[in-house]
């Protein structure tokens, strides 16, 4: 599966963001889907994820209450809304698709890159 980043950009701390990730060559509906974030230097971190259902969410204490991740079928897209962005959110934001029974992402996407100014 191909994942595609997009919608990344410059907002000014306190303002909102909405990443999408869409897929080409398969259906999302069988994976399980992350977003990470990496600064350079720097490892790169989990945001959060999304189950294939949609039904479970998970968030790094970091983001949480901010940030939330959502999956349209139609649409075969995994968006990540970012809201009351904060300068220490600014990162390479990549998407990524994990398989049933797999331990780690198998399959991901280019990064899109979210600057927060103070």
């Amino acid at each position: 599966v191909q994942l595609q980043a997009s919608g990344g950009g410059l907002v000014q701390a306190g303002g909102s963001l909405r990443l999408s990730c869409a897929a080409s060559g398969r259906t999302l509906d069988n994976y399980a889907m992350w977003w990470f974030r990496q600064v350079p230097g720097k490892e790169r971190e989990s945001v959060g994820l999304i189950s294939r259902t949609g039904s479970t969410t998970y968030y790094v204490d970091s983001v949480k209450g901010r940030f939330t991740i959502s999956r349209d079928s139609a649409k075969n897209t995994v968006d990540l809304q970012m809201n009351s962005l904060k300068p220490e959110d600014t990162a390479v934001y990549y998407c990524a698709a994990q398989r049933i029974g797999t331990q780690k992402p198998d399959y991901w996407g280019q990064g899109t890159q979210v600057t927060v100014s103070s």
